[in-house]
């Protein structure tokens, strides 16, 4: 699954950093790593700088899909109901792969 839907989309990660969720602090995420090579971090809890990195994300992501649904919906209004949510995969991609401050 992890190959499927996170690799085969943004490339190998070199880094991965969690906010200790048990699911990333499992036999699996911490063993994981070793196999692609990646960097697994955990942040100090209530670290500001990795807490808000996600919510931002979000809204950021949030910002996107609503910018296009828009867009769709002034063009054509059954593009907007039935397909708005095939854009998720290209919006996060786009994100992914632009440059950040």
């Amino acid at each position: 699954m992890i190959w499927n839907k996170f690799t085969s989309h943004t490339g190998l990660f070199q880094s991965i950093i969690s906010d200790r969720d048990p699911n990333f602090t499992s036999e699996l995420w911490t063993n994981l790593p070793n196999l692609f090579g990646t960097k697994l971090s955990f942040s100090t809890a209530y670290q500001s700088q990795t807490d808000g990195l996600e919510g931002r994300m979000i809204q950021t992501l949030e910002d996107m899909i609503r910018f296009c649904v828009y867009g769709l919906e002034f063009k054509d209004s059954d593009v907007f109901t039935q397909d708005w949510c095939t854009l998720i995969p290209a919006l996060e991609l786009a994100y992914k792969t632009s440059i950040h401050s």
